[in-house]
């Protein structure tokens, strides 16, 4: 037993620390199907494993890795829809939980393919002359009399203040998502933070990772603040398969180094299409 949560406290850590988030969404699994725990315990079990794992791997990123601000915002908004989740959590059949954890590993994985395939494009996309012609705004230096400079302005700021209603709302969505998530399904939800500081916020992916570290710390702390009571935890399994993960949190961030984001994004996807398949399958054979 010993052994085997060691093993995977070092998958679920090196998946944290190389990817920011995913770790969780393995975790649940590994917990039912593996080590015997029901689902309801195995979700509280994940939120203090990725919790911690997080952390560690967050303070790996503590100087210039994180963007706090908006890391702080995503987790604030997240905790009351963590408290509603947990209360679901224990509401629930175990079955039912499952068939849920199943469909989410499917939308973990289209979400972590498209979010790839978006960072790449954006990443060949360039900016050159004739905006006009594309539909762009018009910029004030290109304007040559005093009331097309006018207009530009007034232009400009209610596209950027459109774009900034936007991202707020975007911001508050995914908050509440994620939040939600951690409490009823025992995931950090870093699956949905990346991509959203990617795309909303156009946040570097280097930071967006530490910051999606940051927000998961923030609501497990809700999730098992509001588990208080109701807490059922084996710490023969939850102790070495967090100090595995944390070893592999600092590992994987190495490794993510060095190889390629849009590689390791591809096969973790696989591999959640594979694990979803299986929980949603052993889910129904058991009705």
């Amino acid at each position: 037993m010993l052994a085997v949560s060691a093993a995977l406290g070092v998958v679920m850590g090196l998946v944290i620390g190389g990817l920011g988030g995913g770790g969780g969404v393995l975790t649940v699994p590994a917990l039912v199907y593996i080590l015997g725990q029901d689902a309801q315990s195995a979700t509280t079990s994940s939120v203090i494993i990725v919790g911690i794992t997080a952390t560690v791997g967050a303070a790996t990123r503590f100087r210039g890795g994180v963007d706090w601000r908006n890391g702080i915002a995503l987790g604030v908004i997240g905790i009351p829809a963590a408290y509603l989740g947990t209360l679901l959590n224990r509401s629930v059949s175990q079955t039912v939980l499952l068939l849920a954890f199943a469909a989410l590993t499917v939308i973990a994985a289209i979400a972590m393919l498209v979010n790839g395939r978006g960072s790449a494009g954006s990443g060949r996309s360039g900016v050159s002359g004739g905006g006009a012609e594309r539909g762009e705004v018009p910029s004030v230096s290109d304007a040559r009399t005093p009331e097309t400079r006018v207009t530009a302005v007034t232009t400009r700021a209610r596209v950027h203040g459109r774009s900034r209603a936007a991202v707020v709302a975007k911001v508050l969505v995914c908050g509440t998502i994620v939040g939600f998530l951690t409490g009823f399904l025992g995931v950090g939800g870093g699956f949905l933070v990346v991509p959203a500081l990617v795309i909303a916020l156009r946040m570097p992916m280097s930071l967006a990772v530490g910051t999606s570290l940051l927000v998961i710390v923030l609501n497990s702390i809700s999730s098992v603040a509001s588990r208080f009571g109701h807490l059922d935890l084996d710490w023969r399994v939850i102790a070495p398969f967090t100090i595995a993960a944390v070893l592999g949190t600092l590992a994987g961030k190495r490794i993510a180094d060095r190889l390629s984001g849009t590689a390791l994004t591809r096969a973790f996807a696989v591999l959640l299409v594979a694990v979803g398949a299986f929980v949603g399958i052993e889910s129904l054979v058991g009705l």
